[in-house]
């Protein structure tokens, strides 16, 4: 990218990465990088992970509820990579030692089954690249302390990516996305709800700018992959002992636990 200072994306990843490995949040990376350089730092760390053993299972996408974005105070969209050991099953406990800062949220998570490589894309086009609709747990976790994120600190951060659990698998055919409603509760208590238009207009709308996005970088969406496509309502911090699960409709219910270990 022309014009980038690799010294300060280097800087900015090996922050990232410290607190991640370390558990103890970080400073934001916005003093070293612009919005253009983020990318660089997601993309550096993302490599790093993968050198290590790390496989790409999928993408993504954040910042797509007005809701969400209000809470953040971030305006506009992103996106991360998901890797294998982020992956966890309907039901599971997932491991507190894995995460710093935790909130969840409910999104439609699409499962592939061809390439999306060449646009324009619309919601029409990717639909037909879809080959499972799931309901899925977004666990989305920032390096940074206090979650004090600008849009340049969360893309290099991937996106706040932290783990996922998805939910049984339907055809895509099964559910109209922009439709769908959904309740999140913890512990049985309500806490969060919203529907498909929540999302960016339709979950379809934000799988197409994905795909816009990726395609335009080089690296485009695959059959395989699993996408989030983003939150249908408010996120929600949880901490050890609590129990999730979220109910979207045409799609059933999806659960998960956190472990009581710190």
């Amino acid at each position: 990218m022309a014009g980038m200072n690799e010294n300060s994306v280097r800087t900015a990843a090996v922050r990232l990465a410290t607190a991640a490995n370390t558990r103890v949040p970080c400073a934001p990376v916005r003093d070293l990088i612009g919005d253009d350089e983020a990318y660089a730092v997601q993309q550096r760390n993302v490599a790093a992970r993968i050198a290590d053993g790390a496989t790409v299972v999928g993408r993504k996408i954040g910042l797509t509820s007005t809701a969400v974005r209000r809470q953040l105070g971030v305006d506009q969209s992103d996106f991360g990579v998901l890797l294998d050991d982020m992956a966890f099953k309907d039901g599971d406990v997932l491991p507190m030692s894995r995460l710093l800062q935790p909130r969840v949220e409910a999104e439609v998570a699409f499962v592939l089954n061809a390439d999306l490589t060449t646009g324009p894309f619309d919601e029409a086009t990717v639909a037909k690249a879809v080959g499972y609709v799931r309901a899925s747990l977004e666990i989305v976790d920032s390096r940074i302390s206090g979650w004090d994120i600008t849009f340049a600190d969360t893309v290099a951060d991937n996106a706040s990516a932290g783990l996922f659990v998805l939910g049984a698998e339907h055809e895509p055919g099964a559910v109209v996305t922009r439709d769908v409603s959904m309740v999140l509760s913890v512990n049985g208590e309500p806490r969060s709800n919203g529907t498909g238009a929540d999302c960016m207009g339709d979950p379809l709308a934000a799988l197409a700018w994905l795909a816009t996005t990726a395609a335009h970088l080089g690296d485009p969406l695959k059959a395989g992959d699993v996408v989030l496509s983003g939150a249908l309502g408010p996120v929600v911090p949880v901490q050890a002992g609590d129990h999730v699960e979220a109910t979207i409709t045409g799609l059933g219910t999806v659960r998960a636990s956190f472990g009581k270990e710190a």
